[in-house]
């Protein structure tokens, strides 16, 4: 644990890389198109991966094998997460939806529809009970998990939303803008709080510190910044 990265690319391959050996371990080749995302299991032992070829992937650690392709969206899956510990395995799609799939069977479990563009990133929150999407209309959406059903609807203004994510808390989402801003949101009351603004070009990824001291982005203009929270 700790020791290794996970790395998507635009060649369709995921790479493994081991921070000891300052080295590749492993190059995984599946996929038949751009690979836009990874995420580790809590485990450690499984990691998950996104496609343009509008599948998303389980893979085992050890045996670097694919043990479940999820099928069922018809767009470009743009970004895939792991419900907080449990086996599901949450992605957003070019087509518009959220989707909730079962890492044993492979079947999708759960579909979430509203969304008017394409669904770019997403994030669940600890307690893995509510899930954000953001999208390419400048839209956040918050999702409850359990009763599949919509709480809010969040406005970003009118550039396209890159990516999403909750602090530790669960009480406030943060969405990384094409303005070069990040919007903050109240995600209880759903209200936005503030902007934070320095980037010069589209604010591209978004993630909160888990001890909650900082916020970190990265955006097209080649720098990422360290937020004190």
């Amino acid at each position: 644990r700790g020791t290794h990265l996970l790395s998507s690319a635009g060649d369709g391959t995921v790479k493994l890389w081991d921070f000891g050996k300052a080295q590749c371990t492993a190059t995984l080749t599946d996929h038949a198109q751009p690979v836009w995302g990874v995420a580790w299991h809590y485990s450690s032992k499984f990691f998950a991966s996104c496609s343009m070829d509008h599948t998303a992937r389980l893979w085992d650690v050890e045996r670097l094998k694919v043990r479940q392709t999820f099928r069922g969206h018809v767009d470009s899956v743009n970004a895939v997460r792991f419900q907080p510990y449990s086996s599901n395995v949450c992605t957003a799609s070019g087509d518009k939806t959220v989707s909730m799939w079962d890492s044993r069977s492979g079947l999708c479990v759960q579909t979430f529809f509203g969304h008017n563009n394409a669904c770019n990133s997403l994030s669940i929150n600890l307690k893995g009970d509510v899930i954000a999407s953001c999208d390419a209309d400048g839209v956040v959406k918050l999702w409850d998990v359990r009763m599949v059903k919509e709480l809010f609807t969040l406005d970003g203004g009118s550039h396209a939303l890159n990516d999403v994510c909750f602090d530790r808390s669960g009480t406030v989402v943060a969405a990384a803008s094409d303005d070069g801003t990040i919007k903050m949101f109240d995600a209880v009351g759903g209200q936005p709080l503030s902007q934070l603004r320095g980037h010069e070009d589209a604010v591209q990824a978004v993630a909160f510190d888990p001890n909650a001291n900082f916020f970190v982005s990265a955006a097209s203009d080649r720098t990422f910044r360290v937020w004190k929270l």
